[in-house]
């Protein structure tokens, strides 16, 4: 593990960034230092070495879904370093899984800015003076996609009643999805934000 550190932090040595961190995830599920979590910590060390060199402002590229998608092929390019030496095709296989994460990620945000315009529109439309309150909530949910009645009311500030009729509207038309089958305590969750990560 010190030796890994090392090479992730060694300036001498002139790799790019993307191309080192490749090597250190190879060697790091390797070493598979821990007796439960390495694919996790190994797949966040991803993230968080591209946010410490500057390469991402934020964490938002995680390969999970890449690796996930096809475990085999994940293993049989990690086996083939091991066994055959084959630091080239675990690269590239990387690379890929680079490419095109940050494809996806990109159509992603495309998909939810697009829903941010038609939900604006819409919301003018179909609820007329509630709008100023519906629009309020959805600029929470965009940043945190789960919420209470309790919460809309305090978010929103509105009424216990008026909060309640709210979320009700909201349910019809298909913004709001209820998520715990409880008759009390009901928590929802913007719906069509959600979908776009499956």
């Amino acid at each position: 593990m010190s030796d890994l550190e090392k090479f992730l932090h060694n300036r001498g040595v002139h790799v790019p960034a993307l191309v080192r961190i490749a090597i250190a995830h190879y060697q790091f599920e390797t070493i598979h230092p821990f007796l439960d979590g390495n694919g996790r910590i190994g797949r966040l060390l991803i993230t968080l070495y591209l946010v410490s060199e500057n390469i991402l402002e934020s964490p938002l590229l995680y390969l999970s879904t890449f690796f996930e998608k096809n475990k085999t092929l994940y293993y049989d390019n990690l086996t083939k370093v091991r066994d055959k030496n084959d630091m080239t095709g675990w690269i590239k296989y990387f690379l890929v899984g680079v490419e095109q994460t940050a494809n996806q990620a990109v159509e992603t945000l495309r998909k939810v800015l697009e829903l941010k315009t038609t939900l604006e529109t819409e919301l003018g439309d179909r609820l007329g003076r509630r709008s100023t309150s519906a629009i309020a909530l959805f600029r929470h949910l965009f940043k945190d996609p789960v919420v209470t009645r309790a919460e809309v009311a305090e978010l929103c500030g509105l009424g216990k009643m008026a909060a309640g009729n709210l979320v009700n509207i909201l349910s019809e038309h298909g913004y709001l999805k209820e998520i715990t089958g409880n008759e009390r305590r009901q928590v929802f969750v913007f719906d069509p934000y959600v979908r776009l990560f499956d």
